[in-house]
């Protein structure tokens, strides 16, 4: 039930080597702003990539008011969760991405990994586990079991600490929702980047979970996507860049960041034939009763240098 297709979904995670590395210009900014609730500001992209103040500063300056900088796994989400408790405008999501978890458990090293992402997780401005999940695309026969049990794992500390939870599905639609009816999704459940059709987009819906739309959706290719759009209430809709992949148009091939997240709103605006800040209020609401207001918990330290993974 993929729109794209697994390998061009994997593909607009990919920059043909003669494509220019430069970011797009900023967009107009949104009267009505919104956050971007899934990025991966520790990924430098490109020559001159930008650092993580510089693309909080260009998304604020737009209508991007905050993120969920996401981990993939023990690092990036230490990273993350330390990033979050000194900048106002980060929340974090912390998880072992399911393409980690089959060589993390041929290590004999999952369990302790699970324990770490656990404690991350009780951190006061980590709000989310993720990104977890299942992606057969990249992991074959052999790998399954330790991709269900990590996101199994995953669950469980998401509900324990009353933490939302963000999918990664890639080629495992039916699987994750197997799963998830089986062990119980936490309360808010979010598949980051969705990836179904209309008829997925439903069912998804119906069990009170959240679809969070990407670049792709702009894509002229994915047509089938923006029928999954139009075919959801708008109260189960989040927006996310997955920066620093899937550019929204007319900017594919180049780098991502938050601040790009206008382009893929009022595309989503467009297909649904609906007023941009209509949406967009709509949508921030959406994303404060997944992952709670920004400025609830206060930072530890104001912004300062971090320069592990810049």
């Amino acid at each position: 039930m993929s729109n794209l297709g697994d390998e061009a979904f994997l593909r607009a995670r990919e920059r043909p080597a003669d494509q220019p590395a430069e970011y797009p210009p900023l967009p107009e900014a949104l009267v009505v702003p919104v956050y971007d609730n899934h990025t991966h500001l520790d990924i430098r992209d490109g020559e001159h990539g930008l650092d993580y103040r510089e693309q909080l500063d260009r998304a604020s300056s737009v209508g991007v008011r905050g993120v969920v900088q996401v981990g993939t796994d023990l690092a990036t989400s230490q990273w993350s969760a330390e990033i979050a408790a000194r900048e106002p405008r980060v929340l974090a999501a912390v998880a072992l991405h399911p393409n980690e978890a089959p060589e993390i458990e041929r290590r004999g090293a999952l369990d302790d990994q699970l324990a770490g992402i656990a404690e991350l997780a009780s951190r006061p401005r980590v709000r989310a586990v993720g990104e977890t999940g299942l992606d057969f695309f990249r992991t074959g026969e052999d790998g399954r079991a330790a991709q269900i049990r990590s996101f199994e794992a995953h669950i469980e500390i998401a509900k324990q600490s009353g933490l939302a939870l963000q999918i990664h599905d890639r080629d495992a639609h039916r699987e994750v929702v197997e799963v998830l009816e089986r062990v119980g999704a936490p309360e808010r459940t979010v598949f980051h980047c969705f990836s179904g059709d209309a008829e997925f987009a439903q069912l998804v819906a119906e069990h009170g979970w959240f679809l969070s739309f990407a670049g792709t959706v702009t894509f002229k290719n994915a047509p089938a996507l923006r029928e999954a759009l139009e075919a959801v209430p708008r109260s189960s809709l989040l927006v996310e860049t997955d920066a620093p992949y899937l550019t929204p148009m007319p900017f594919r091939g180049r780098p991502n960041s938050a601040y790009l997240i206008p382009h893929t709103l009022r595309s989503m605006a467009d297909t649904l034939g609906t007023d941009v800040s209509m949406l967009a209020a709509q949508i921030s609401s959406n994303t404060e009763l997944v992952y709670g207001a920004w400025d609830s918990d206060p930072v530890d330290a104001p912004p300062g240098p971090f320069d592990e993974h810049e």
